[in-house]
Order: C-alpha cells, then structure tokens, then sequence
C-alpha cells in the first residue's frame, strides 16, 4: 500500500494493446482488393490469389473486431462462389480460348463491382479501436 492507501503500481506492465481503427478497416479492405487484383490480372495473379486468398481469410475471419470478419466473409463468398461456378462451367470448355475469356469477363463483372461496394462501405464505416483480448474487460 501507497501513503494515500492506493494499490502500487506497476509501471513495468505493458501499456493497454489495442489495434488500431485503421489497421482494422486496412484488415477489413484486404480481400476485396485481393479481388480485384486477381481479377484484373487473372494468370498468374489470380491463380495465386485462390490460394493466398485462404491465409487472408484465416487470418482475417476471427479478428478482434467482428467488422473485420464480416467484411472479410462477404468478399470470400463472392469469389468462392464464382470460382465454383467456374470450375463447373469451365469442365466442358476444353482449349477453347474464347470460352475462357469470356468466363473471365463474367467474372470480373460480378466480382469487380462487389468488392468495389465493400470498399466503400468499409470506408464509409466509423471504426473504432479494438482492445484485445489480454486487456479487454
């Protein structure tokens, strides 16, 4: 105890950790560029985006802040759906380039727009500091 009958303190403890409302809404903006991108430049990007595309949702569904996760799901369902649809559709192409690039077009013109609205919903959102789970109360 203190002279002013206070518990010490313990000056040595780590300040509060919080991750910050702009590293949140970059998490949060991650997938639908990562979209974008991959659908702008489909070979090689965005084979390659199909696969990293999963470590950012892994990392990204079950951030602190459950914004984070929500927008990070919602880019995911709409690349994972077309690349579903695309892999059904795509079985009976064959080397038909025209079919290819006109799967790509179809693509790109869900995806583009998709992503496009979810950044600027992102960006339009208010966010706030998220304290982590150590410090949270």
């Amino acid at each position: 105890m203190t002279p002013s009958g206070d518990a010490p303190r313990n000056d040595s403890a780590s300040p509060a950790a919080e991750i910050s409302a702009a590293s949140a809404r970059r998490a949060a903006m991650l997938f639908p560029l990562g979209n974008i991108i991959a659908m702008l430049v489909p070979v090689p990007l965005g084979i390659f985006w199909l696969g990293a595309s999963m470590a950012v949702y892994t990392m990204n569904r079950h951030h602190p802040n459950p914004r984070v996760g929500e927008f990070t799901q919602r880019a995911a369902y709409a690349l994972y759906g077309v690349a579903g649809l695309v892999v059904v559709v795509a079985t009976f192409f064959g080397t038909q380039i025209y079919l290819w690039l006109l799967t790509w077009a179809l693509s790109a013109l869900i995806i583009i727009p998709l992503s496009i609205h979810d950044i600027v919903k992102i960006r339009r959102t208010r966010w706030t500091d998220t304290p982590t789970r150590e410090n949270a109360s």
